[in-house]
């Protein structure tokens, strides 16, 4: 690793740079979940939404917080996979490098179709045209030099958030009534049924969906080591990313409350188009297509990248073919690019060809992994924490209430599991991703039995 920071930092300009750093971390979290998924979330719970995404962004910060003191009091590992190998071992590192690479390359897979359907109404072709044209265009950005990517995951990722300021500001000047017919933004809020229209419970039951919404940050520890000083730009974005979409989110879903009663949000129906017409901003259903099709490309582009660079991570440590393994940071990693692109590909036809068997199978399996990979990682801070013992201090670990906070963390992950299990709709997944945890698991300690 020592000699990839240095082949970086001799090469500045093949790597990439803080704002492409800070950009992807807002881009791998802030994705169509926000832009339309919200609004089954709003349309669940009412105003009492709110509480939930600041719950959900409470444990975002809380574990990217753990993981930014973990690279600085041991920069240069790499991605947060190798943090988890380092403290708990290499089967967890196996366990959390695949599950995280079976969760996104199954992302990726959505996403191409999602974005086919999308582009259906423009452009005349088959939905599995579009599907592989998508991952065929994304692969050749990411077959170029990381510099590349980082550029073009920038401006996918600058559309999103200058849309939600936008959205935000234009909002707030129509609730204060400068523009557009008078409204009562209280009533809108809270005059419909109250704070908790369907109870308390209905605020537990949608934070699992929240959860996966909100998910993706974490992918800044990997760019992070493709660029000229890997510790401090993780460290930078660590203790900043979650606090920031946190309140993208909570603001933006706020200024919606308040622009339009939470009964007018209809599941399936962008929420911000509902308000942006309620409004009377023309154009608002074509405006958001674009943004919504930029967030898509967006996040097929962040799979591809994690995807690749978390298979190359693990051949170095040889839990993956040794072919895979990468030999500088300034070359993309093309094979491990072609591998996961043909993954995402096969689970982007599982979609069209068996959509209620394969692919519901598929996504009920990746759907809850990435709670276990955030365990994971909030252990691996526990124990790499004891580990430092009275030098915690000198080496960067100031996160306070320590282990109190860890626990809680922990906590609210076995609550979230527990919430789908008691929710029909989330039952499957919460079952099927234990099992396929399990499964992971099983398979590195006969790897590691073997090897002894």
């Amino acid at each position: 690793m020592a000699e990839q920071d240095s082949a970086v930092a001799t090469t500045p300009t093949a790597g990439l740079r803080n704002r492409h750093i800070a950009m992807i971390a807002l881009g791998g979290v802030i994705g169509a979940g926000l832009f339309v998924g919200s609004g089954a979330a709003i349309a669940a719970t009412g105003p009492a939404v709110l509480l939930a995404f600041l719950a959900v962004g409470a444990l975002v910060i809380l574990v990217m917080r753990m993981l930014g003191e973990m690279v600085v009091a041991d920069p240069g590992r790499g991605s947060f996979v190798e943090y988890i190998r380092a403290s708990c071992g290499d089967r967890a590192g196996f366990t959390a490098g695949w599950l995280y690479w079976f969760f996104w390359v199954v992302v990726l897979g959505s996403e191409a179709i999602a974005g086919a359907i999308l582009l259906r109404d423009w452009i005349g072709l088959p939905v599995w045209v579009l599907a592989i044209s998508l991952i065929v265009v994304l692969k050749l950005i990411n077959f170029a030099a990381p510099r590349v990517f980082g550029e073009c995951e920038f401006w996918l990722s600058l559309i999103k958030v200058v849309s939600i300021l936008a959205f935000i500001m234009v909002a707030v000047l129509y609730v204060v009534h400068l523009f557009g017919p008078g409204i009562a933004p209280v009533q809108n809020f809270i005059g419909h049924g109250g704070f908790f229209p369907h109870g308390f419970v209905a605020v537990l039951s949608i934070i699992p969906t929240i959860l996966f919404t909100m998910m993706g940050s974490e992918i800044a520890t990997v760019a992070a080591a493709e660029s000229p000083e890997p510790g401090k730009n993780v460290a930078r974005v660590t203790r900043s990313i979650g606090t920031r979409v946190t309140l993208f989110y909570l603001a933006s879903v706020a200024m919606i409350l308040m622009v339009v009663p939470w009964t007018s949000i209809v599941p399936g129906r962008s929420p911000f188009v509902t308000a942006m017409d309620a409004m009377g901003i023309p154009g608002a259903g074509l405006l958001m297509r674009i943004v919504v099709l930029s967030a898509i490309l967006s996040c097929l582009n962040s799979s591809m990248y994690i995807t690749s660079r978390i298979l190359t991570e693990l051949a170095a440590s040889g839990d993956a073919p040794a072919a895979l393994v990468r030999e500088s940071t300034t070359d993309a990693p093309r094979l491990a690019i072609v591998i996961s692109s043909v993954v995402g590909t096969l689970v982007a036809f599982s979609s069209i060809l068996a959509p209620d068997t394969i692919f519901a199978f598929l996504l009920s399996c990746s759907g809850g992994v990435i709670l276990v990979v955030y365990s994971m990682i909030v252990a691996a801070y526990l124990k790499a924490r004891k580990a430092a013992d009275g030098m915690a201090e000198e080496k960067g670990y100031n996160l306070p209430f320590f282990p109190i906070c860890n626990y809680v963390a922990l906590g609210a992950v076995v609550l979230v599991f527990v919430a789908m299990v008691l929710n029909p709709g989330e039952r499957m997944t919460a079952i099927a991703s234990i099992g396929t945890s399990i499964a992971v698991y099983a398979v590195a300690s006969v790897r590691s039995a073997r090897r002894s």
